[in-house]
């Protein structure tokens, strides 16, 4: 059955674009036309400007587009979109918005002593995973998907996490800068090992966990969080197979797999960056060792 019979309201969310836009505009003000309001502003840059757009495109893919009915159909597009969510879009945005627009930010009462205490590394580390890993447990997760606002809720504060352990490793601001080195690798290495039991139990259950995956009634309950509920009384559905031919288990277990892939990818896209800048940084330390311009002075003068 093709995601069609949802209506262009539910998939492609005309309000959600609009949103988005106001939101960039919102962004573009501050950052060029009112900087000069804020103390030690600098002129945005091409890649400030093209990550935060970026995020924007990623965001109105993820939430916005028929992804997020496809979500609440199969389990593996639900794992693909928090995977997206929070290990890529939330870096993009993080990169995304001027340095010192984040210093200005943190720099307010409340949040530099929240920002001082939940981007400490083992704390942001063991935070995002450990909600994670509970929000996957079958009873909450089943609870929370049927729920609009406690979804809204483990949404955000999931993705408040999300930019708490990126945080360490990205840290525009350049304060407090506690990972550097080796650490980094280690801080990586941590978070994927950390991500692995939630993937792994639901890669290797041996039956399906998600009762709004598999029970009919669940599932439309959950369906109602991304579809509107007057354009499911319209539809006689039944459960995911009219969609997949996939069963609710091969679903279940390709959501586990796509995450770790995503997962992977990331990091190793920023494992990658890091030996690339400590390359750069040997060079230029090389270079500057061949040549000394003192040194060179010093000699002809003898």
């Amino acid at each position: 059955m093709p995601l069609g019979i949802f209506g262009f309201m539910a998939l492609w969310s005309p309000f959600f674009i609009i949103t988005l836009v106001f939101i960039t505009v919102v962004y573009f003000l501050i950052t060029i036309k009112w900087r000069d309001s804020f103390k030690e502003s600098s002129k945005l840059t091409r890649k400030e400007a093209s990550f935060f757009l970026l995020s924007m495109i990623l965001l109105y893919a993820i939430k916005g587009s028929p992804i997020e009915v496809l979500s609440g159909i199969l389990f593996s597009a639900h794992m693909t979109q928090m995977a997206l969510l929070y290990l890529v879009f939330t870096p993009l945005l993080i990169l995304g918005i001027p340095n010192w627009l984040w210093r200005e930010t943190i720099q307010l009462p409340v949040l530099r002593q929240i920002f001082s205490f939940m981007t400490k590394p083992l704390i942001s580390l063991l935070s995002f995973n450990l909600l994670f890993s509970i929000y996957h447990i079958p009873l909450v997760f089943d609870h929370v998907r049927t729920d609009i606002t406690l979804h809204g809720i483990f949404t955000f504060i999931l993705f408040v996490l999300a930019v708490f352990m990126w945080w360490p490793l990205i840290n525009p601001a350049e304060e407090d800068f506690e990972l550097s080195g080796l650490k980094r690798i280690g801080y990586i290495l941590g978070s994927a090992v950390l991500l692995t039991p939630a993937c792994g139990l639901i890669i290797f259950a041996e039956n399906p966990l998600y009762a709004t995956y598999y029970d009919s009634n669940q599932w439309l309950k959950a369906l109602a969080l991304c579809v509107p509920v007057d354009t499911l009384q319209g539809l006689t559905l039944s459960g995911p197979e009219l969609f997949t031919s996939l069963s609710t288990k091969n679903d279940q277990q390709l959501g586990g797999v796509l995450m770790k892939i995503v997962q992977e990818i990331v990091f190793g896209v920023v494992l990658f960056n890091l030996f690339f800048q400590w390359y750069r940084k040997d060079q230029e330390q090389q270079e500057n060792l061949s040549y000394n311009p003192k040194v060179d002075t010093t000699l002809s003068e003898r």
